[in-house]
């Protein structure tokens, strides 16, 4: 193969170089150039690079191999998938993201493309006798225990942490205006606040290992500061705080900025070099027990003047998770809420063995959660939100059947601004200026077009959701209980989520 390429090369060439010869126009001299060069390229692929195999026995044709290997992701959205068949989100779920963001049609003709006898179909019944979706209640949730002094009333629907640096300037100000104009809050992920947050949206402070924004460097260690935090917490327009534990992408890990996404301004932003990959620590060096996780619970509540706080965990050790709240309910202080994210991971960038292989997915973690805090009988006090791949209506329903109160959405909410799931956000190289800091990208993302996009989606969506309760005969998003959700078993019966996951919960009293 590699001599026969060589052939057709060479023999190109001196066809060309006849042509010229003979007819020495600007045509034949551009095919001679073309000719030449390949020829030497084929020349050094064979006999001069020593690296590439494939090359050294394919000269040029195996390059091509790079240019597929490129645009794998992209030819298969486009060309090979189906509907359903799409991973990590399928093109029916983006779809809808796309159709409610634009307020495009979103119904379907010609009846389910999903298998409904199958192994793991789930659905809700409803009711001969449907509610008012007009009237429907539940769509907003209240934060804070009795604990809090400064309750929040925000929306089920949030966007989920993704910080200023994962995501671009012009992607982070589309997410905090839509996130005003809809009247929900916006998660600042753990890069902490920058001037892009600020644009009058409800914030959720997020407080990771690495301290941005709520601490600085102290002999090569980044640790908590009262005053920095204080700074950033009492902005009015930080609503809550969230100190992150663990995250689903790569929980136990600790957060992953690549160095090509670590610019100038974000390097200032977070206090540290620009133009290297920074690492989160795995821990918080403010706390290493529970007893100490509470007093800094309390203390970033008492430095944020009573706004409620929260811990982001994904689920591991359900041992460990269960002696906290056991801690919690014996010193009768706790956090305002917990969000529960799932193991099958997330925006950010994340080491494969970790973003498949580690944390408990979403559904098993929030129910694990929702039946400790009842049987330590905090339910009442301790809000839920559920952050893994909810993108429509019924991924909510499902969510609050398990016990959530809320639920954060990233990805969806990144779709809602043209994200095209290219998987490239670890790269710098996002298409569509969602995932990137090069700035000729980013200038593709338009603010002003897209923060209505962001809008639309959450709106349409919560009116979604209350269309399908309504269906199920119900007055407000709040009656929604596991029962109501049923899913197909592989041995083709159907079973409701409380039989399910919710067969032990009990109370257990605490003294």
């Amino acid at each position: 193969m590699r001599d026969s390429i060589l052939a057709v090369c060479i023999i190109a060439n001196l066809l060309c170089g006849v042509l010229v010869y003979f007819i020495p126009d600007m045509g034949n001299v551009i095919l001679l150039t073309i000719a030449s060069a390949l020829t030497l390229l084929a020349i050094y692929d064979a006999f001069i690079q020593k690296k590439h195999s494939l090359m050294r026995a394919f000269p040029i044709v195996a390059r091509l191999r790079w240019v597929f290997e490129e645009e794998r992701d992209k030819i298969k959205q486009y060309f090979i998938e189906s509907d359903l068949d799409g991973t990590p989100i399928n093109r029916e779920k983006r779809s809808i993201v796309y159709q409610r963001s634009k307020k495009e049609i979103e119904t379907i003709p010609f009846g389910t493309q999903h298998n409904v006898y199958e192994k793991g179909y789930e659905f809700v019944k409803h009711s001969l006798f449907p509610t008012d979706h007009h009237k429907v209640t539940g769509d907003k949730v209240v934060f804070g225990s009795d604990k809090c002094t400064q309750k929040y009333k925000g929306s089920i629907i949030n966007i989920s942490a993704m910080s200023f640096g994962s995501l671009s300037k012009n992607a982070i100000m589309a997410l905090n205006q839509g996130a005003k104009m809809g009247g929900f809050a916006h998660n600042t992920g753990e890069g902490g606040i920058s001037p892009y947050h600020l644009q009058g949206g409800d914030l959720i402070f997020q407080v990771g290992t690495g301290y941005f924004g709520a601490g600085r460097t102290e002999n090569g260690k980044r640790v908590f500061d009262d005053a920095i935090f204080k700074e950033n917490a009492i902005r009015p327009e930080v609503k809550m705080i969230e100190i992150k534990l663990s995250q689903g992408a790569k929980p136990g890990h600790g957060g992953i900025l690549p160095a090509k996404k670590n610019t100038e301004e974000i390097a200032k932003i977070r206090s540290v070099e620009p133009f290297t990959r920074v690492d989160s620590p795995p821990s918080h060096d403010a706390f290493s027990n529970f007893e100490e996780m509470i007093d800094f619970i309390q203390k970033v509540r008492e430095l944020s003047e009573g706004k409620p706080v929260g811990i982001k965990f994904c689920v591991g050790d359900t041992d460990e998770i269960e002696e906290m709240i056991k801690t919690f309910a014996a010193h009768n202080n706790y956090p305002d809420f917990i969000a529960v994210d799932g193991g099958e991971g997330g925006t950010g960038s994340a080491p494969l063995e970790f973003s498949n292989y580690m944390g408990t997915p979403l559904l098993e973690g929030l129910a694990f959660v929702t039946k400790t805090l009842i049987k330590y009988n905090l339910k009442n006090q301790i809000k839920i939100i559920a952050s893994g791949k909810a993108i429509d209506a019924f991924d909510l329903v499902k969510l609050k059947a398990m016990g959530a109160d809320a639920m954060g959405m990233a990805r969806s909410f990144m779709l809602s601004l043209g994200c095209i799931q290219a998987r490239e956000c670890n790269l710098d190289t996002c298409p569509v200026g969602v995932a990137t800091q090069d700035e000729d990208l980013v200038e593709a993302l338009v603010v002003e077009y897209k923060n209505v996009r962001v809008k639309n989606y959450h709106d349409k969506t919560i009116a979604a959701l209350k269309e399908m309760v309504s269906a199920m005969g119900k007055n407000s998003i709040n009656d929604i209980e596991a029962k109501h959700v049923f899913r197909r078993n592989k041995a083709g019966d159907i079973t409701s989520l409380d039989k399910i996951y919710f067969q032990e919960t009990s109370q257990v009293p605490v003294n």
